[in-house]
C-alpha cells in the first residue's frame, strides 16, 4: 500500500508495518471516531456499568434475565406491605435486609442486570451502608427496642438538655 493510498488512519513505521490509529464505535453519521484518552469536554453517551450485564442468558424471558434487582424490590415491597400492617420492626428490618442481600449479589456475582447503577465498589458501599443503617434504626426503634446502645441515650440527652 503506497503512501498515497493509505487512509488517515494508517502510518507506516520504520518496519514496514501499518499501525492504525484506535477508532471507536461509529458516531450518528457512520463515521468512526478517533478514540483519544482525554476526558471530553460534553458528556455524549453513559458507560454501562460494571456487571451491568443481564444475569441471564438473552433468550430466556425478562423477568428471568433481571432477577437479582427483582429480587430487591421484591423483598423491600415485602417490607413495605408488613410495615403498612402495623409490624413496623419486621418490615423495616426486610427492607434493610433487601438492600443488605443486593449488595452481596452485587459483591459476588458477576452480572446483576439493572442492579448496577454505578461502579462494583460504590454499588456495594451504598446497598451495605444504607442497609445497614435501616437495619440499626429497626432494632432501636422504640417502644421496647431490640438493640440499646447505651452512649446514645447519654448524647441525646447532653444535646437536648440546657442545663
Amino acid at each position: 500500500m503506497s503512501a498515497e493510498q493509505q487512509t488517515p488512519s494508517e502510518q507506516d513505521t520504520s518496519e514496514g508495518l501499518t499501525v492504525r490509529d484506535p477508532v471507536s464505535a461509529p458516531d450518528a453519521e457512520g463515521v468512526p471516531r478517533r478514540v483519544t484518552r482525554r476526558f471530553p469536554l460534553f458528556t455524549k453517551d453513559t458507560a454501562r456499568p460494571e456487571g451491568g450485564g443481564r444475569a441471564a442468558s438473552g433468550d430466556a424471558p425478562a423477568p428471568a434475565r433481571q432477577w437479582p434487582v427483582l429480587a430487591v424490590l421484591g423483598l423491600a415491597g415485602v417490607g413495605l406491605l408488613v410495615t403498612a400492617f402495623d409490624q413496623f420492626r419486621l418490615g423495616t428490618l426486610l427492607i434493610g435486609v433487601a438492600l443488605l442481600g443486593g449488595g452481596v449479589m452485587r459483591w459476588l456475582l458477576p452480572d446483576v442486570g439493572m442492579l448496577a447503577v454505578r461502579s462494583r465498589f460504590t454499588d456495594i458501599v451504598t446497598y451495605g451502608v444504607l442497609g445497614l443503617v435501616i437495619v440499626m434504626l429497626a432494632l432501636m426503634a422504640q417502644p421496647k427496642p431490640w438493640l440499646q446502645i447505651p452512649f446514645l441515650k447519654d448524647t441525646l440527652h447532653f444535646t437536648v438538655t440546657s442545663e
